[in-house]
């Protein structure tokens, strides 16, 4: 319901003195910015070395920064809702949430709550009557009376709805004469919004779906199927900044990791995480985090790359090969063959020889063995001998003297000879001194180069090049067939070897091979440091042998896990059913959410492409779309290359005259995009560019771009380009594939073919 004139009034004076209010606090930040810097310099001047007032003082300064920065950034919209809420036995109480929490600075009042504060959640969950919300005092009952939510524009208040997020109606398929129709004008208008370059925050849209999912705990994994549009990223990010906020005394940005699809991917979700006064926490994909751990600087044959291949292979005896090669590298049996090779490394390991200095035992072979084998053996391997250096350095001084006395014996005995064979005094002197001389130098070479000679045995035993280790284990026949039990076939097996020494050859990493080496270092080295909570984005992408790998370097199974299986392209590695996950990885330890409600797409559009998903192998209900009305998805057919173009241009020209500006041409693989760029080239008016996966900055006005780069983004209009017989078939992969594509544009589809028309248009 739109406001009434008297409360629009009310909310717009209320607005104006928030703001006034704000100019005033900014000018306190100012002053006290300034004295901060002031002090600093001075404290810099005066205590060269460290001292606590300084950091103090510097700590205090930053925060000044950052409270700037906000408050300048609440300033062009303080807020985006009320509630009115009635504690019980208390006076009602109106509470203006923003995106930031903001104080006066003298009465030390919250004018505005931020939106992850307890109070917040009933804008989000709650429903008008009685309610409860958790706070950190216990749970707090009492009744919600108002929720009001405003709309800004150039930072002016335009107009506020008093409507409960809980009372839209959000389903399709009903004719609206029955009064099916989107109560939530607030939301429809934020969806109607054009699509930018970025991914922004929602925190004034939050669905009461997404809110339960954002709060939920951090002591548990929790798996989000996500239909495509549901808002699944955005809903990990938001959920990151909650965590910050609610765990602020045991979390801070740097313990977090996000793992992406890719580098677009991180650019286009790299404004929401500073947004949200979250810039810190770490965002990169899984085969950056990798090569950063492993140490490798080589080009890496990336998984789009693969897929790439295998759109445009048409030897199915080679695809089959490198379909099987993937899904061997990132299984969880390939995780036992690693773990089997390491235990035949460390039965190498075990054939260790005596420290020696000269013809002296610094440390005998035994206690070597012992340490290694079994005192120590709950730790990596490499551990152990880090663990066993440090203990025997430690003993040096007591074996050196233990050593020094064994000399003088030595000595001793051969002093004696000589005092009882050599009568001549003049020659028994001399050759006594020259005993001495030799004995003082045997005992001064022991003192001087016991620890070097520890240090050089550890260097020569310890496994530092993880790579090298790999690439023995394909390569050693006897080791290979022994760690795999001969349970590969041959055919795969001798791909699988000449593809890694082919790759290693011309300084190439398959990322298939990334998982088996990460998780061999993390056996050789161990773990330096584990993250208090990760995210993992399209991880229906991700292999179990990967996901293991990220659950490894985390505390207490703290994930966040958001993916779709019906865009699982890469499903012949990746994770084809939750159940299964669920059960193998996390042992049934884990939330599963599905999110099915899709905000992206209109309703036409999600219906459209719910038929190609009802195709796959899945058991996945179709997305529901809000009830945001637009145009059908046009299939067009063409016979040419200029007539492509001109029906392109004239699909361009009527997306610009709707005020929309992001349209993508969607092409089969990165060989097709090629091909339509000669074309729109040589025939269309206008100019367009290619997103390769090498790119890592995104501009989403005239693209062309892969099938497979598309995954988690969205545009205003999408074209895809041939979609045929030949070149969508009716097999799994391409099902996916089309699903993915057909599922991007927010307001406008358009589907040409040539030949044809694709089955699974059907």
């Amino acid at each position: 319901m739109v406001l009434k004139k008297e409360e629009l009034v009310f909310e717009k004076k209320k607005t104006d003195d928030t703001k006034c209010w704000i100019d005033k606090e900014i000018n306190r930040i100012n002053e006290n910015k300034k004295e901060l810097k002031i002090k600093l310099v001075e404290l810099e001047k005066n205590h060269k070395n460290y001292n606590v007032e300084f950091e103090i003082t510097n700590k205090l300064y930053r925060n000044s920064l950052k409270n700037h920065k906000k408050y300048n950034e609440a300033k062009i919209q303080p807020y985006f809702a009320r509630i009115d809420f009635k504690e019980n036995l208390r006076e009602k109480e109106s509470f203006y949430i923003g995106k930031f929490g903001l104080y006066d600075s003298e009465t030390e009042e919250e004018i505005v709550i931020d939106w992850r504060a307890p109070i917040a959640d009933l804008y989000y969950s709650g429903t008008q009557g009685k309610v409860i919300y958790a706070a950190p005092i216990g749970k707090i009952d009492g009744e919600l009376l108002l929720k009001r939510k405003f709309l800004f524009k150039d930072s002016q208040l335009l107009d506020g709805f008093d409507e409960g997020i809980n009372d839209i109606i959000l389903k399709s398929g009903i004719d609206e004469e029955e009064g099916n129709t989107l109560i939530d004008e607030f939301l429809k208008i934020n969806l109607e919004r054009n699509m930018s370059s970025k991914l922004k925050e929602v925190v004034a849209t939050i669905q009461k779906e997404q809110n339960d999912i954002i709060r939920a705990g951090i002591n548990k994994p929790i798996i989000v199927q996500g239909s495509a549009g549901s808002g699944k990223t955005t809903v990990a990010l938001h959920r990151l900044a909650y965590l910050l906020y609610r765990y602020k005394d045991k979390i801070q940005a740097k313990d977090i990791l996000v793992i992406a699809p890719n580098k677009l991917f991180l650019d286009y979700i790299s404004q929401v995480l500073p947004s949200l006064g979250a810039d810190e926490v770490k965002q990169v994909t899984f085969e950056e985090f990798a090569c950063e751990n492993i140490g490798i600087k080589s080009e890496i044959y990336s998984k789009h790359k693969k897929l790439g291949y295998i759109l445009e292979c048409k030897d199915d005896d080679t695809k089959t090969l490198v379909f099987n090669s993937s899904k061997l590298k990132g299984s969880a049996v390939f995780r036992i063959i690693i773990d089997r090779y390491v235990r035949f490394l460390e039965r190498r390991d075990i054939n260790v020889e005596s420290i020696m200095i000269n013809e002296y035992v610094l440390f005998d072979k035994k206690i070597i063995k012992k340490l290694y084998a079994k005192d120590l053996s709950y730790l990596p391997l490499n551990k152990r001998k880090n663990e066993m250096e440090r203990y025997f350095k430690g003993r040096i001084k007591e074996k050196v003297r233990f050593i020094c006395e064994q000399i003088d014996l030595k000595y001793y005995d051969e002093i004696y000879k000589v005092k009882k064979t050599i009568k001549d005094e003049e020659q028994r002197r001399k050759v006594i001194i020259d005993l001495y001389d030799r004995r003082d130098k045997d005992k001064k070479f022991i003192h001087d180069n016991s620890e070097n000679v520890v240090k050089k045995y550890f260097k020569k035993w310890k496994d530092e090049d993880i790579i090298k280790l790999y690439l023995e284990f394909f390569n050693n026949k006897e080791s290979f067939y022994e760690v795999t039990d001969g349970r590969i076939p041959q055919i795969l097996t001798d791909y699988m070897i000449k593809e890694l020494n082919d790759n290693f050859n011309r300084a190439v990493m398959d990322s298939d091979d990334l998982a088996a080496l990460i998780y061999l270092k993390f056996k050789i080295d161990g773990i330096e440091e584990k993250y208090k909570h990760i995210v993992i984005d399209e991880a229906q992408d991700y292999s179990a042998f990967q996901m293991e790998i990220l659950k490894s370097i985390v505390s207490n199974n703290s994930l966040t896990i958001v993916g779709d299986i019906g865009q699982g392209i890469y499903y012949y590695k990746g994770i084809e059913e939750w159940d299964k996950a669920i059960n193998d990885i996390f042992k049934g330890d884990v939330d599963y959410v599905p999110m099915t409600q899709s905000y992206r797409s209109t309703v036409e559009i999600i219906n459209f492409a719910n038929e190609v998903l009802k195709k796959q192998k899945n058991n996945l209900k179709p997305a529901v779309p809000v009830l945001r009305h637009g145009n059908e998805p046009e299939i067009i057919e063409f016979k040419t290359d200029a007539q492509f173009a001109n029906e392109l241009d004239k699909v361009l020209e009527y997306v610009q005259s709707q005020e929309k500006n992001n349209i993508a041409i969607i092409g089969r693989n990165l060989e097709e995009c090629f091909k339509i760029k000669d074309v729109v080239d040589q025939y269309s008016d206008y100019k367009w560019h290619i997103i390769k996966e090498a790119d890592d900055t995104l501009n989403l006005e005239r693209i062309i771009i892969p099938s497979y780069m598309t995954k988690g983004l969205e545009f205003d209009c999408s074209v895809i380009y041939n979609c045929s017989d030949k070149n969508y078939k009716n097999i799994e992969l391409d099902k996916k594939l089309l699903y993915v594509v057909l599922t991007r544009a927010l307001h406008l589809e358009y589907i040409f073919f040539k030949g044809n028309k694709s089955k699974l248009l059907e």
